[in-house]
């Protein structure tokens, strides 16, 4: 085969590695990179080192799953273990889904006003636009949006760049593991795991793969777009570290979220660096608010055996569209309501979602391994050892987590 025909081939073949993988960093993820360099400088940047190799271990692994079956996750584990088993993770993973949406809305309603425009008029906008992009677009005009607004990403290297930081200083904090037995240290650093391996990824990766019918025998072309996918995501979560350690923590500014770094910037690296933020903000938190809702639509469809997919009308998967639109709208609404229990709502989602993690990656695992599934494209014995490893200690880490989120501890990320 001809290299032109190589680079052709895995244009066509491209998008879910690479949209997975960057979705996950939404305003959560942001907010948590952010506040990350506030606090402790470049001391946690070698994290992104491990938890870039467990996120292309474990999303390769569902990747070739969806191209070897032709199904999404939930189709296999109703398949596979029954319906009951299912409902419940289902359940589950809704109520957590549907957290992450308000954060999301949260983000992009904060990013607007820090620009200048009023969250009243904003938030519904953002709603209407991306509900019409999913419900009147196919599958193909979504995911071109979508890969083109992945490139705006790319304004936190720019931002990164901007604040000058010392790179000396960068690349030994990237390399040279350090460690504070500190509190909140240690629940910064799960966070940083935690915030880029989410249960919803691993659903909406295979059932992207499966409705844009990549074959196994092309699976070595896809294969390297979940590997662009999972550099560039913990590449841009390295550049928002770096300019918050650079432009923050020598000054001890404490910030909260992504919208509090947005604005302290300002004064410290200057106007341009403050808007390439607030945008790459609002872009972060649009995309998340597309992507999660469309994520949960795919498995609770697939497991309940109903019709789904972008390229239906509402009148062919009504529940898949109907889901979206529940999502989105409700969503919305919490945004625009005085009072409304957001911080529950975001609080009950990383609990949930740090739960159902280990449950979701070991069904994962044992379905890949499932010769009767795979044939002979189950693991090797090192993929294996890898990604059993890779599931043991984000499985602590979650547990861990979750008992650090329920517990009365004084942090300073809330």
């Amino acid at each position: 085969m001809s290299r032109w025909r190589k680079i052709i081939i895995f244009l066509s073949i491209m998008g879910p590695g690479i949209i997975t993988a960057n979705i996950d960093n939404d305003a959560s993820g942001i907010a948590t990179y952010s506040v990350a360099g506030a606090r402790f400088g470049y001391t946690l940047l070698w994290i992104l080192i491990p938890t870039t190799i467990a996120l292309v271990v474990i999303q390769e692994m569902v990747a070739r799953m969806g191209a070897v079956t032709g199904k999404g996750l939930s189709d296999l584990i109703r398949e596979n273990y029954g319906i009951r088993s299912t409902f419940f993770m289902m359940g589950a993973l809704f109520t957590a889904n549907f957290g992450t949406t308000v954060a999301e809305f949260a983000g992009w309603a904060a990013s607007m006003q820090i620009l200048g425009f009023s969250k009243y008029l904003m938030v519904p906008l953002g709603a209407l636009f991306i509900w019409i992009l999913v419900i009147k677009g196919s599958y193909r005009s979504v995911e071109r949006i979508l890969l083109f607004a992945c490139l705006l990403y790319f304004g936190y290297v720019l931002s990164g760049f901007m604040a000058e930081p010392d790179w000396k200083e960068v690349f030994y904090g990237t390399f040279v593991p350090q460690m504070k037995w500190d509190s909140e240290f240690i629940l910064l650093s799960i966070a940083i795991i935690g915030t880029t391996i989410t249960p919803w990824m691993q659903f909406y990766l295979q059932s992207s793969i499966a409705e844009k019918g990549i074959k196994k025998e092309e699976y070595n072309i896809s294969r390297l777009d979940v590997f662009i996918g999972c550099s560039i995501t913990d590449i841009i979560a390295f550049f928002i570290i770096v300019t918050c350690a650079t432009t923050l923590f020598p000054h001890g500014i404490r910030i909260h979220e992504a919208s509090e770094a947005a604005l302290a910037l300002r004064p410290l690296a200057g106007d341009y660096a403050f808007i390439i933020f607030a945008v790459s903000l609002a872009n972060a938190s649009l995309l998340g608010a597309i992507i999660v809702p469309l994520a949960t639509s795919y498995y609770i469809c697939e497991a309940m055996g109903w019709e789904r997919g972008v390229n239906k009308t509402f009148r062919e998967a009504p529940q898949f569209m109907g889901i979206y639109t529940f999502m989105i709208v409700i969503a919305a609404i919490l945004i625009l309501i005085p009072g409304a229990p957001l911080i529950f709502l975001m609080v009950l989602s990383s609990v949930l979602n740090g739960l159902l993690l280990p449950f979701v990656l070991v069904y994962a695992l044992s379905l890949v391994n499932n010769e009767k599934i795979m044939g002979e494209h189950v693991n090797t014995k090192a993929h294996n050892v890898i990604s059993w490893g890779t599931i043991g200690v984000l499985s602590l880490l979650a547990i861990f987590f979750v008992i650090t989120l329920l517990l009365p501890m004084r942090v300073g990320y809330g």
